[in-house]
């Protein structure tokens, strides 16, 4: 059978590009895996792979022009966005290589032998080793960031985990383009270059997770797509963990005080979040808890002029335009439902933005407009106006997880004085993995103390794809005891050769110098800087 033809699609004009390249058959998947599979040895020294990434960022913005615009031409997401996309991507790079050389990640636990215990300790020393090859799912609307060398392949190569990607068809050109990138600078540092490797196609992606070589997946994506994939990481004959990040409402709760003192600027704010990058960021509020009366009235007034004088965009593909249009005209039939800002076509290629209106009431009756409490893609949201806080707060406890949820409160409600405050970020908080106070969701800061990730359909584990900890979904912990030092990795010798952060005897002990254990009361104890260890 003749391997289907990978096309690269102008979203702009719906037109194909290029031919990049071939469906990867089984066949091709067996070898993609095993080539990855077969570097693991190279991966497993730590300067090796602070180099590989740091490599790797500089190639990318040595090709800066030229990744964007390729990414461009494939996503139309402009030269600005990716630009900056790109720029966080290099950066996240290089964090995670500082993360490599310091150490911290591998989570060392040295507990010497007591025969004063009852029972006795046994000599136990505790540290993580890679879990093997990662399978990473591109996600479509970030083509760089969580796509080809975005934080999955980052956080997996610091970990020590080969990498076998499978490309998002909305974007083969900038994913072959980054693959070669990132291989070359394996090339450069003197590693295999299989440490990544890319294949392109539904039917590949689906035999990789099935792989008995793959350690473990990463997935940005849909619903359906992710939760397909996880239930067959999970039916496999040894079930690996599947890292998924599926779908996302990202409520919001406007409290009466809020709306009354700056109604204009939430509404206007609200605006912006929703339709920036065209609604297709996995951070997008698409529902709104808004006050009846004048206060909420002053908020929609200002969303109605700010979303009715955004401009039209166009979608990451037209599959996607589509299933945007058809979603938004099945939420705007619902009864009660009204469409101040109504969603539709811009032309035959574009989307205009718009919002819903429906009361809250509505929502908290029953499961006859659930179509309004799930994630619709793309530059729409809607807007539940609520009667009474009790209202507003039976609708919030049935909503599903989420990425994030954010809170907008009165200046007094702020200070905690009258405790209101604090009882609904409360609230707001078993909902989502990132909860904010007036602000707004879009935009996900590479920060040592990021989470991004939430309960299920936000994510399928509890970990977070951004940050410094995204390294720990392809780590496991391995105790080894009662054995010589001479058979240990260098990481657990007393001696500590590498200078690394960790605990000995239940007590933190100084990055550099030796392990002496730091006394409780030392001001060292509590200073991850002055240890070396990376914050979050």
């Amino acid at each position: 059978m003749t391997a289907a033809p990978v096309w690269s699609v102008d979203p702009r004009t719906g037109k194909r590009r290029e031919q990049v390249a071939q469906e990867a058959s089984p066949e091709d998947v067996d070898r993609a895996v095993r080539a990855a599979h077969g570097t693991r040895a190279a991966l497993a020294e730590r300067p090796a792979r602070a180099s590989l990434l740091r490599t790797a960022a500089r190639l990318l913005d040595e090709a800066r022009e030229e990744v964007v615009e390729t990414a461009d031409a494939e996503t139309a997401l402009g030269a600005p966005r990716l630009t900056g996309e790109l720029a966080r991507t290099t950066a996240q790079l290089r964090a995670f290589a500082d993360i490599v050389e310091e150490g911290g990640f591998l989570d060392v636990h040295i507990d010497h032998a007591d025969a004063t215990r009852t029972p006795p300790w046994p000599d136990l020393r505790r540290w993580k080793v890679p879990l093997g090859v990662v399978a990473v799912y591109s996600a479509s609307n970030f083509p760089l960031a969580f796509s080809v060398p975005g934080g999955d392949t980052a956080s997996a190569l610091a970990a020590g985990c080969p990498v076998v990607v499978k490309a998002h068809p909305d974007h083969p050109a900038t994913s072959e383009l980054c693959a070669s990138l990132l291989r070359r600078a394996a090339a450069e540092e003197g590693l295999p270059e299989d440490v990544v490797v890319l294949v392109h196609g539904f039917d590949a992606g689906v035999a990789l997770v099935g792989h008995p070589l793959v350690a473990a997946a990463g997935f940005t994506g849909s619903v359906r797509g992710g939760r397909a994939l996880y239930d067959a990481a999970a039916a496999r004959a040894t079930p690996i963990p599947f890292h998924g990040e599926l779908g996302s409402l990202n409520p919001v709760l406007v409290t009466e005080a809020a709306a009354a003192e700056r109604g204009e600027e939430i509404g206007a704010g609200l605006a912006a979040s929703m339709t920036l990058g065209t609604g297709q960021f996995c951070t997008k509020p698409g529902f709104a808890l808004v006050p009846e009366g004048a206060a909420g009235d002053g908020l929609v007034k200002a969303l109605t002029e700010a979303v009715a004088g955004a401009p039209g965009g166009v979608m990451l593909d037209h599959r996607m335009r589509e299933a945007f249009l058809a979603g938004a005209a099945e939420r705007a039939a619902l009864p009660g439902v009204e469409a101040p800002v109504a969603p539709g076509p811009d032309g035959d290629h574009a989307v205009a933005a718009g919002f819903l209106t429906v009361p809250a009431s509505r929502l908290a009756s029953g499961n006859t407009h659930e179509a309004l409490l799930e994630e619709c893609f793309g530059p729409v949201t809607v807007v539940a106006r609520y009667g009474s806080e009790d209202e507003a707060v039976t609708v919030l406890r049935g909503l599903p997880g989420n990425l994030t949820a954010t809170l907008h409160l009165g200046a007094d409600e702020a200070t905690g004085a009258d405790g209101r405050g604090a009882a609904l970020l409360a609230l707001l908080t078993p909902l989502a993995g990132r909860v904010l106070v007036d602000g707004w969701p879009t935009g996900v800061a590479v920060a040592p103390a990021q989470h991004h990730g939430g309960p299920y359909p936000a994510t399928t584990s509890t970990s977070t794809s951004v940050g410094a900890t995204a390294v720990e979904r392809w780590l496991r912990p391995v105790t080894y005891q009662s054995t010589p030092q001479a058979l240990l990795p260098p990481e657990l010798h007393d001696d500590n050769p590498l200078g690394l952060p960790r605990r000995v005897d239940g007590r933190r002990v100084p990055a550099v110098g030796g392990d002496v254990p730091v006394e409780r009361g030392d001001p060292r104890a509590d200073d991850p800087g002055e240890l070396g260890v990376v914050p979050g």
